[in-house]
């Protein structure tokens, strides 16, 4: 059993429940004799590098339980690939500090930077275990069943919707909504989950799992006004075109080479564009608002199994490490949906590292503008219930 001190540290984009598994993981080291200290690093990798820690053995536990509870990351965040260099900085702050364990929360980019880190201890002979703590809104993580992080953000995105589409019935027009996701639809599809009856919005759903043909969506969109007076569409920031060009996007990279998709406007007002030009001279209201970073971070909208699961990887990947079974991430298997229930499971951080997985077909409906109703029962039990609308 490696003796030491544990760093933990936060990556890629924030979430609602990211601290609950900080909070996991911190209470969960404290009752392991194992870990003679726990650091936590502000902005993650970039925070190791300077040595800029936090010591987390000194918070009360109620500190700790308020941290919990609140969205976004609370040690930081941070978007670096780190190179031989940069490893090697890290390395030596773990040595200075008698780090043994280093306990990464983050997406796939976040695993792979851990799978980095693990292959250099290995080759430097250095004893050490490396634990990916999966977190993402995006769903895209491979092997598990969910991430955490998903649930909460896809409960605003329904939440949101559901607004909107009382504010569109209202107001009749065409309203265009762009969501997260790059080359994963998971947060977009969410969306199907503020119908509660015939005719509700979202009426178009548009994923980037399918190729987006500019003009069979102003034939759609024309439809369903022609069949409801009115339109709703929910559309991935990140849909291209049969050459597999973004509709939209800013063409700002960063470290791990993703486009910059969600920190603007510009498909919102593209796809609008369109819209008019499909209804020109006939006075349709034509609208578009673009999520963006909201749903990621919004109090109050937590789902509960997120939060519940967002700590029980936090407090698993922990005890994995001290048990000596080694490196690898936290994966989630769903045994039942009917109730709901779930387990944990360790990956190897190959599996999760880089990678990432996509909304799978029969999740798709044959038209690629909408999804089928096994997709409403994979996500419906992770979401929770939705307040009911009402109609005169």
């Amino acid at each position: 059993m490696l003796k030491g001190k544990m760093v933990i540290g936060q990556s890629g984009g924030p979430t609602a429940v990211i601290n609950q598994s900080l909070v996991g993981a911190v209470l969960a080291a404290r009752k392991e004799e194992a870990i003679t200290g726990i650091l936590g690093a502000r902005h993650g990798i970039a925070g190791i590098m300077k040595e800029d820690f936090v010591d987390l053995t000194t918070q009360s536990v109620e500190q700790l339980e308020t941290v919990a509870q609140t969205p976004a990351a609370a040690l930081g965040s941070v978007r670096l690939k780190p190179g031989r260099a940069e490893c090697e900085r890290v390395f030596e702050a773990f040595k200075k500090n008698d780090v043994r364990y280093f306990f990464y929360i983050g997406g796939n980019d976040s695993a792979e930077t851990a799978h980095i880190i693990s292959e250099m201890a290995k080759e430097a002979n250095y004893d050490f275990c490396t634990v990916h703590i999966p977190k993402t809104i995006d769903n895209d993580l491979r092997v598990t069943d969910h991430c955490p992080g998903f649930a909460s953000a896809a409960r605003f995105v329904a939440l949101a919707f559901m607004g909107d589409d009382r504010d569109s019935n209202a107001l009749p027009g065409v309203k265009i909504n762009v969501v997260m996701g790059r080359h994963a639809g998971f947060l977009t599809a969410a969306a199907a989950l503020a119908r509660q009856a015939e005719g509700d919005g979202p009426h178009l759903i548009y994923l980037p799992e399918r190729v987006f043909d500019v003009e069979q969506f102003k034939v759609d969109v024309r439809r369903v006004v022609g069949e409801f007076g009115r339109c709703v569409v929910a559309v991935s920031e990140g849909v291209s075109d049969a050459d597999g060009n973004p509709i939209a996007s800013s063409g700002e990279r960063d470290s791990h080479g993703n486009v910059q998709l969600s920190g603007t406007g510009a498909l919102g007002d593209c796809l609008s564009a369109h819209v008019k030009d499909a209804f020109k001279g006939e006075g349709v209201r034509v609208r578009a608002d673009t999520f963006g970073y909201l749903q990621r971070s919004f109090p109050t909208i937590v789902s509960p199994i997120d939060a519940k699961e967002a700590r029980e990887v936090g407090t698993f990947g922990v005890k994995h490490a001290v048990s000596g079974a080694g490196n690898g991430s936290v994966a989630i298997r769903r045994v039942s949906s009917v109730p709901y229930a779930s387990e944990y499971f360790m990956t190897e951080l190959a599996n999760v590292a880089k990678e990432t997985t996509h909304v799978a077909d029969e999740y798709i409906n044959a038209e690629g503008n909408d999804v089928t109703s096994a997709w409403l029962d994979y996500i419906r039990p992770l979401v929770g219930d939705l307040p009911e609308i009402g109609r005169l």
